[in-house]
């Protein structure tokens, strides 16, 4: 068109910048960007419009809020797509901020501009502002807007939300479609209550509505939380029915949910259908492998995926630890623990990895060098790490390390019971019956209790 020389339009040059969008071509975006200045169309809110749009999509918002402060003419619909432009790069205060700054200028916001703004919100620490503006969507009476009903049980579960809060939206959905029924078994499913889940899924199937591989990854998760091995075989099956078992994302379910059902060798099986294995396949079997009793599998398994050129995770390296541990591979779960700390694509190791090393060396008997170990380590030991060397200490009866042990967790735990019921089992194990309960009595005058334990059977 312009090799023609037929001169753009506002329309055309919004046209393109969709296309930009679309494509995420930022360097075209940019030249496009040139040519509306040049053609004068800088004061077009569409074309300013297009280009805030395009500059988001390019994981340039910067740029985008400098296209949206120069515009001299700006309705809700700009205003929107610079908070939508924040919500697509995870700047939920900035968005937050922005629709404040609308609202005081005397703009109402929309069902869209509060789409977008939730849309932003992706952990716990986005709860409050999340609830800030729920409420304000039902100030405006727009609580019952079938988008943003389905967007709120979303970002409530993604949030951490409570269970009260997430039924009391689940009453407010008026079109149960698809959509609106995988969001609701994905908000139980996330916010821990997988029998529900496992209920709505059922209901679901018997109002006829047909079922995706998001409904068949949310529901996989929830039944492998609750071992219902039997519920997770007939979801197979269903998945074969509906033609979804060639599905990564339903294949991982699967293979994560038989491994949390303990069935191993049915997760194995999954496991060697899958066509391609992503991170998420290897540390679903690694993980039900070194978690029921299959550790030097673990092990096999581990050494197969890193010949594979995948890189393991913060994950994949405690389960296989965890593996080592179980079985009494201590020179082999040092050898990984290395590999992951010289690693220089990883994350430094954390609490829970280093547990797991006292706990291999307390596994072991090597409690003098796991307690060495803890003294050598460059972050704060936090109180699962004394706790596994506390459980070494009952089990091998060493009352020295005992003793120094608890005080060093009673410091960072002062009223957690299982510091004094750890101490008082290893003083009794070695026959310290006084100091026993010397220490259960020390116990109940800080009035710390430790709840009864019982069998769901």
């Amino acid at each position: 068109m312009l090799k023609m020389g037929i001169a753009p339009t506002p329309f055309s040059v919004s046209a393109i910048l969709v296309a930009c969008s679309q494509l995420e071509f930022g360097d075209l975006g940019i030249q496009v960007h040139g040519l509306s200045l040049k053609a004068g169309f800088c004061c077009n809110v569409v074309v300013g419009t297009g280009l805030i749009n395009m500059y988001s999509k390019c994981q340039n918002v910067d740029d985008s809020r400098q296209v949206f402060n120069e515009m001299p003419d700006r309705n809700v619909i700009t205003w929107t797509s610079m908070v939508t432009g924040y919500a697509q790069n995870q700047q939920p205060n900035e968005a937050m901020l922005l629709v404040r700054e609308m609202q005081q200028l005397g703009l109402r916001s929309n069902y869209v501009t509060y789409n977008s703004l939730l849309s932003s919100f992706s952990c716990p620490s986005d709860l409050d502002h999340c609830k800030q503006v729920h409420c304000r969507i039902i100030q405006e009476g727009l609580e019952s807007n079938v988008y943003l009903v389905v967007t709120l049980l979303t970002v409530y579960s993604e949030c951490g939300g409570s269970l009260e809060d997430f039924r009391k939206i689940c009453l407010n959905v008026t079109r149960w479609d698809q959509i609106s029924w995988n969001a609701v078994i994905a908000g139980f499913s996330s916010l821990g209550n997988s029998k529900e889940a496992v209920k709505y899924f059922s209901k679901m199937r018997q109002a006829g509505i047909n079922v995706d591989f998001f409904t068949f990854t949310s529901v996989l998760r929830a039944i492998g939380i609750i071992s219902a091995l039997e519920e997770g075989k007939q979801t197979h099956a269903l998945v074969f029915k509906t033609g979804y078992a060639s599905n990564v994302h339903v294949q991982n379910g699967l293979v994560s949910m038989y491994s949390r059902c303990g069935a191993i060798n049915d997760s194995k099986g999954v496991f060697l259908s899958m066509k391609e294995h992503d991170l998420i396949s290897w540390n679903s079997l690694l993980s039900g492998c070194a978690h029921h009793g299959y550790g030097r599998e673990a092990v096999e398994l581990f050494e197969q995926m890193r010949k594979t050129g995948i890189k393991p995770d913060g994950s994949t390296y405690l389960s296989v630890l965890s593996a080592c541990s179980h079985v009494g591979l201590l020179d082999k779960g040092l050898e990984y623990f290395d590999l992951m700390k010289n690693d220089v694509l990883l994350e430094t190791p954390k609490v829970e990895h280093y547990a797991t090393i006292v706990d291999l060396f307390g596994r072991a008997g090597y409690l003098h060098e796991a307690e060495a170990f803890i003294n050598s380590m460059p972050i704060e030991p936090g109180p699962s790490i004394y706790k596994a060397l506390l459980s070494a200490c009952q089990v091998h009866g060493n009352m020295e390390i005992a003793v120094r042990s608890a005080k060093n967790l009673q410091k960072l735990s002062p009223n957690d019971p299982a510091t004094y019921v750890l101490l008082s089992n290893v003083l009794a194990t070695g026959g310290y019956w006084d100091d026993a309960a010397q220490v259960r009595k020390h116990m109940c005058d800080r009035g710390v209790w430790k709840k009864p334990g019982y069998s769901w059977i």
